[in-house]
């Protein structure tokens, strides 16, 4: 093997492990690759397979949808109550990704396992918050409320980390291809633009409350468990988890805008600590995988 290539395989070797310490994912990307020529539910010219291939993006979105969704009392006790969430926030992010992974990327039949389990575990979910009031977790307001806060979270995470990012018809197109999963989860009149989408989150601030378990899962999610290598690269994801958050949910959870030479710094310095990342998932990540299946 040339001198070359064994280093660009060394690298590779390095960086996913270094990325399976963060997320403490080992899913393997088999299921991914038949049957062949099969193109999913997107496609590889959709917007949700562009947005979804960035990793950091992905990972930063997450963070901030997670902060943002446990704001909803009743969201929140539905988590609350019938997970282990509090105590293995590593699982519940690989779990969310290989939804997405599997709803993006996957065949027809692999999508619509992924979704058929979530709407299975759903339905075994309900209970009252603090206050209350009753919750069902396959209730349509709650997944619609889930579903608006995530997909806007990625979005606004992509547009503000991408070195290529979309134009307002492409985040809109983005928009209305996810609206198919929120759809088959159980939500109704899902928003198909950015400027509905924003709408639709605002409407629910007055049901939002920064609450004790609002604040801990806060605190949980600002202690993310990583190695110390990797310390200074998940202080940076956090930040940006904050940054790409309306300023309406910052002032509800108490905090305050950075201002924009931070807020610049921030972004350029997560740009390329996650260069090396990315180029490993472009050649080997679950968007490469897909695109060699639907290719056959």
């Amino acid at each position: 093997m040339p001198i070359k290539e064994a280093m660009q395989q060394l690298a590779l070797q390095a960086i996913g492990q270094r990325l399976r310490s963060i997320t403490g994912s080992d899913s393997s990307l088999e299921a991914f690759k038949t049957p062949l020529g099969d193109v999913g539910m997107f496609g590889p010219e959709s917007m949700a397979w562009r947005v979804h291939a960035h990793f950091t993006a992905m990972l930063a979105g997450g963070l901030s949808s997670l902060i943002v969704q446990s704001l909803h009392p009743r969201a929140l006790a539905a988590v609350w109550d019938h997970s282990d969430f509090r105590t293995r926030l590593k699982d519940r992010l690989e779990k969310t990704s290989y939804f997405v992974a599997a709803t993006t990327y996957g065949s027809q039949t692999l999508a619509m396992q992924a979704i058929d389990k979530v709407n299975w575990i759903h339905s075994k979910i309900s209970g009252f918050d603090l206050q209350g009031r009753p919750y069902i977790a396959n209730e349509p307001d709650l997944i619609q409320w889930v579903h608006t806060v995530e997909v806007a979270s990625f979005l606004q995470a992509y547009q503000h980390l991408s070195l290529n990012p979309l134009s307002l018809p492409q985040c809109d197109q983005y928009l209305s291809e996810m609206t198919q999963v929120g759809h088959l989860l159980g939500a109704n009149n899902l928003p198909i633009t950015w400027s509905e989408t924003q709408a639709l989150w605002f409407s629910y601030s007055e049901q939002l409350c920064f609450d004790e378990r609002a604040q801990e899962i806060l605190q949980i999610i600002e202690s993310f468990p990583t190695d110390w290598v990797d310390q200074p690269f998940m202080k940076l994801l956090l930040q940006v988890s904050f940054d790409i958050m309306p300023n309406w949910v910052l002032e509800k959870i108490g905090r305050s805008p950075s201002c924009y030479v931070q807020n610049q710094a921030t972004r350029m310095a997560l740009q390329v600590a996650s260069h090396p990342i990315q180029w490993m998932l472009d050649q080997q990540g679950v968007a490469a995988v897909s695109k060699q299946r639907v290719a056959g």
